[in-house]
Parts: structure tokens; sequence; C-alpha cells
């Protein structure tokens, strides 16, 4: 396709970024990766840094900007709980990946959990709080019978927040971070197994990113931070293993009604169980992201994923 006609068939694309969420560093790098790819690729792109989440304040900046098809980057709140989406909707405005209703089961781990276990899949024993709850964390810590235990605010993501918690001390702690993020907050199991992730694109599985780490917990600083962590695409698994958690991954994405792409995290327990822990319906979006880890493992480049994202944008709508 020609620099000409693809800027005919996709018009204008505002990747949209930024926000003012706690993922706002880590949206503006997928961002900017995006923006330069499509860019390379020859079509119209114009990047668009989100700094107000009132709908006007949104529609305006898109209008000016004459975008006629928005790729969200936008990670976190208002990115992925299904709030811009319904932005976009409302103004008939074609946009990436899942509409509103998914991305917000997505965003809020309780609800979705309810949705993976309605459809047979296996997730961590856990137990739901809420900051008004007169809270007897003796009584959660017997629910459990030990350390060490997860604990996680409900809706965010990139591992913010979460703490795990070793004993009585750091469990309190725990309670108090993840409450600074969320006013409801999960408790769960901790799972001593390997991290999986697949990512799933045009309805059908990826191969499987195994994330390999030094640490204990992997919490933000050994995503981000730590130069330790290693990633093997396509993981090493026993015959069979493979096709099964692939096929969890994705019956967890349609779980939830999801489209276009997400990403599944899993623990693979001891019993060699997939233990489905979340879907990210706007994944990390650079190069080197596990979403474009897993693509290229089939040959598809990240522009060529970006371009896909916009073509089912448009399918979509």
């Amino acid at each position: 396709m020609s620099v000409g006609i693809k800027k005919l068939v996709f018009g204008r694309i505002g990747i949209l970024m930024g926000g003012s969420s706690t993922e706002r560093e880590v949206s503006l790098k997928s961002g900017k990766t995006v923006c330069e790819a499509l860019k390379n690729r020859g079509c119209d792109v114009v990047a668009i840094d989100l700094v107000s989440d009132k709908e006007e304040e949104v529609i305006e900046v898109i209008r000016n900007n004459r975008v006629s098809v928005a790729f969200l980057a936008l990670h976190g709140r208002f990115g992925e709980d299904g709030t811009i989406q319904v932005i976009l909707e409302k103004h008939k405005i074609p946009f990436t990946g899942s509409h509103q209703e998914a991305s917000r089961l997505a965003m809020d781990k309780i609800a979705s959990r309810k949705k993976f276990k309605e459809n047979k899949l296996l997730v961590p024993k856990h137990f739901n709080l809420n900051k008004k709850q007169n809270l007897k964390l003796s009584e959660i810590i017997a629910y459990f019978g030990d350390f060490p235990l997860v604990v996680k605010p409900a809706s965010h993501g990139s591992s913010i927040g979460v703490t795990l918690a070793e004993d009585d001390k750091g469990f309190r702690q725990a309670i108090e971070i993840a409450f600074g993020y969320d006013e409801n907050i999960i408790v769960e199991e901790f799972i001593d197994g390997r991290e999986l992730t697949v990512g799933i694109l045009e309805e059908k599985y990826l191969p499987i990113v195994e994330i390999v780490h030094k640490s204990k917990f992997f919490d933000f600083q050994a995503k981000y931070n730590s130069p330790d962590t290693e990633y093997i695409v396509p993981a090493q698994l026993r015959d069979g293993m493979t096709k099964a958690i692939q096929e969890a991954g994705l019956l967890a994405h349609k779980a939830l009604g999801c489209y276009g792409c997400s990403r599944v995290d899993i623990l693979l327990d001891k019993q060699n169980r997939p233990i489905v822990l979340e879907v990210n319906t706007i994944p990390g979006l650079t190069s080197h992201s596990l979403l474009p880890r897993a693509a290229a493992a089939l040959n598809v480049s990240f522009a060529e994923l970006c371009l896909r994202l916009v073509r089912m944008a448009y399918e979509k709508k």
C-alpha cells in the first residue's frame, strides 16, 4: 500500500496518550513509539497528550486535530476503564481496542474475576476489601492460613500499588499502600509459579511469553527497572501445556467481551495449572513490550501490529 493510499484509507490517526493516571509515563512511552512507527509507514499521524478527562475538552482537541480514528495508548484509569471509550462511541469516532463495557470489566479485577470463574477459569484464592469496611485483618489472614499474601488495588495496572506481604506488619502496610490508590483492593494468595502472558491479536492467541525475574515477586521494580528480568518467547513448556495456556488466555479475553487485542497475565502453578490474573485491554506498546514481543515471534513487526489495530478500529465501527 503506497503512502498516499494509506493516508487516504486511514485518514488522520490521533495517538491518544498521557492522561492523568498513575500510568501516565508508561502511556507516553507507548504513544510516542506507536506514533513513530506509523509515521515511518507513511501514515498521517498526530500525537495528542490528553491533559484533561472532561468530555468537552477531549472532543475539542480531537476535532481541532482533525482526527479520523483514535489510537488508544492510554494506560490506566480514563484510558482502560471504559471512560474514553464512552466518549468516543458517543461522538462516533472509531478507536482501537475494546468497547467500553469490556474495558470496564477488565480494569476492575473484582468484576473480571467473577467473569473468569463463570467461564470455569482458575483464579487465585482472594478476598475483596472496601475502604469503608470495618476491617478485621486477623480474620483475613485466617482465611488464607498463612503468609505471604499479595495486596493490590482493584483497578490499577503496571503493578502500581502492589505489595507482597510476608508478615503481619508488612500486611498492614500493604493494605495502607493499596488503599492509597483505590477504595477497593484485593488480597490474594501468593502463587509461587511461572510468570506467563498470552497476547491476543485479531481474536487469535500469540506465542506465550515467559517473564523470568530474580526477585521473589514480579513487582513494579522487576517489571520496569530491573536489568535482570528476562523474556523468553516462545515459553518453553511441556507438551500440551502451551495450547492449554493459550486457550485459557483466549477464553479470558472472550469472557470479558474484548476486541482486537489484549494481553492476558497468567501464573502456572506447581501443579501446572494456568491461573488467570487479569486481562490488559491496552497493553504496553513499545517495541520491547510483551504483546509486540509475542507478535514479533510470528514475524509481525511493531509497525504492522499498529496498522492491524487501526484497521480493526474501522472494522469494529
